[in-house]
């Protein structure tokens, strides 16, 4: 069974609900009516119903919950919540009412909040700085985590290396240019990430241009300290750096340059040195290699939200969903 046909199964024995607030995208209609259909997740749906219905044309969306703003009983208690929630930002009563009644972002990310839904997806019409903003005012950070990054998990065919074609590439769509000590959490948390969603044991990669020691320059020096601080943290993972892409992934050639590494040819968790080299990164496999891109998944917030390219399919939608409601029933364990 493939990576997603797997996620899929998992968010089927545990049925989440995903809201999905940009409803009059057309590509959202279509994923819903999917979704609904093989009972990946239940859908809330942001809006006026008329404008959703109409938009969604012959679309068999009648399962998902439709919320419109202008009629939601839960708005009081909302808003009431989002005020004290930023009362320290300076926060009004007024301005609560309006961010929840005008921006379906906003009042999604709530709905995780409150527990209506247990995760949001956004993305398909909105730039990742917007899905982004109400999640890190209203969910905040989970828990004991430094940082909050994005993940892609690859899944190559007919490919034999890492997870039988399994990855994960981070940070490949949010932190621009991470310090040596962002870098190390961000290794952590995708090594986590791997191992929810995956259910193999990850081996984390930290690449550069240089294979322990093979080239000089500060660049270089920063992955260095990276992969020491990320061993250091987290010494229940297999982690190991520097490493040029083939001598991460490719047995013969991480055994030839870098020969005392027990993560040398075998990694399975790619970590980018910054954010040009992670978008590059991911697209050339998605085009090249005909890999299935499924992200950019966010790991770091308190609740699943997760955003999508605004280049997304219906299929992309729908894994994204599958991931996030997969993403919801481990944070619940």
């Amino acid at each position: 069974m493939g990576f997603i046909e797997n996620i899929k199964e998992k968010a089927k024995a545990n049925i989440q609900t995903i809201v999905l607030p940009e409803a009059l995208d057309t590509r959202i209609l279509e994923a819903t009516e999917h979704i609904l259909e093989e009972k990946l997740a239940n859908v809330i749906l942001i809006g006026k119903e008329k404008e959703i219905k109409e938009k969604a044309g012959n679309l068999e969306i009648s399962a998902a919950k439709i919320v419109d703003p202008d009629n939601f009983e839960e708005m009081p208690n909302y808003i009431e919540t989002l005020v004290e929630l930023r009362k320290n930002r300076g926060m009004t009563e007024d301005q609560a009412r309006e961010l929840l009644s005008e921006d379906p972002l906003y009042l999604g990310v709530m709905m995780v909040k409150k527990g209506m839904a247990a995760g949001m997806v956004a993305g398909a019409a909105n730039s990742t700085a917007n899905v982004l903003r109400p999640s890190l005012q209203i969910l905040r950070t989970a828990p004991g985590t430094k940082l909050v990054s994005t993940f892609f998990v690859m899944s190559v065919p007919n490919c034999e290396l890492g997870a039988d074609g399994s990855f994960v590439f981070s940070d490949c769509g949010l932190v621009q240019n991470p310090s040596a000590e962002e870098l190390a959490t961000i290794a952590g948390s995708s090594a986590k990430s791997f191992e929810v969603l995956v259910e193999e044991k990850p081996i984390v990669g930290l690449l550069s241009h240089s294979t322990k020691g093979s080239a000089e320059h500060e660049d270089i020096d920063k992955v260095v300290e990276a992969t020491r601080l990320a061993k250091e943290e987290y010494p229940d993972y297999e982690i190991d750096g520097e490493f040029q892409l083939d001598a991460a992934i490719v047995p013969s050639i991480g055994k030839s340059k870098a020969p005392g590494s027990d993560v040398a040819g075998k990694a399975n968790v790619l970590i980018f040195p910054d954010l040009d080299a992670g978008n590059i990164g991911y697209k050339l496999v998605q085009q090249l290699a005909k890999a299935e891109a499924y992200g950019p998944i966010t790991q770091g917030i308190a609740k699943p939200v997760n955003d999508l390219s605004r280049g997304c399919s219906r299929e992309d939608i729908i894994g994204v969903v599958a991931i996030t409601a997969v993403q919801a029933i481990n944070q619940n364990k």
